[in-house]
């Protein structure tokens, strides 16, 4: 009876500590130039990494954006964050995205995710949605929505996470 307790206490530890490991699903998703793109790649040699979920249509979501594309070098120069900026836009509208952020001169690695697979996949409903990950590709925050100054807010969780700190929500 104790080898069955133990057992089923070190299953329960192990599934406790591996839920808490949320790490990215592997989904097929395209890159601008129209080459297969496996989320499981999203990664920044241990720093942090932010997957911003958007569409072209979506006033708040260009707004987020456009307000980190301001400070982004800055971001990067601090933290060494990377974003992932995942276009939700469907099969008709995708053409407009590359041209899109082009001419906006977004410098995020921008990927299209045409089929909502990865959406789904990562439990996005509403964009814009943004995950904040950990070196390690483990989410430490997320939000949805966007207000002016978000971005502010966001940036000092990327500290916290740049600089190995535990981020509470």
């Amino acid at each position: 009876m104790k080898k069955i307790i133990l057992l089923l206490s070190a299953v329960i530890l192990f599934s406790i500590s591996y839920a808490q490991e949320s790490n990215l699903p592997s989904v097929e998703i395209k890159t601008l130039d129209g080459k297969v793109f496996n989320t499981s790649d999203i990664k920044n040699d241990g720093k942090p990494i932010i997957i911003d979920f958007w569409a072209t249509w979506c006033k708040p979501c260009v707004k987020e954006l456009e307000a980190i594309a301001d400070v982004y070098e800055d971001w990067q120069e601090e933290t060494g964050v990377k974003i992932y900026a995942v276009s939700i836009d469907n099969s008709r509208s995708m053409a407009r995205v590359a041209p899109f952020t082009n001419a906006k001169g977004w410098e995020y690695v921008v990927l299209l995710d045409p089929n909502s697979k990865f959406k789904e996949a990562m439990n996005v409903v509403n964009v814009p949605h943004v995950f904040l990950l950990d070196g390690t590709g483990k989410i430490i925050h997320q939000h949805t929505a966007y207000s002016e100054g978000d971005e502010d807010d966001l940036f000092e969780l990327i500290k916290k996470v740049a600089a190995g700190e535990e981020v509470t929500h």
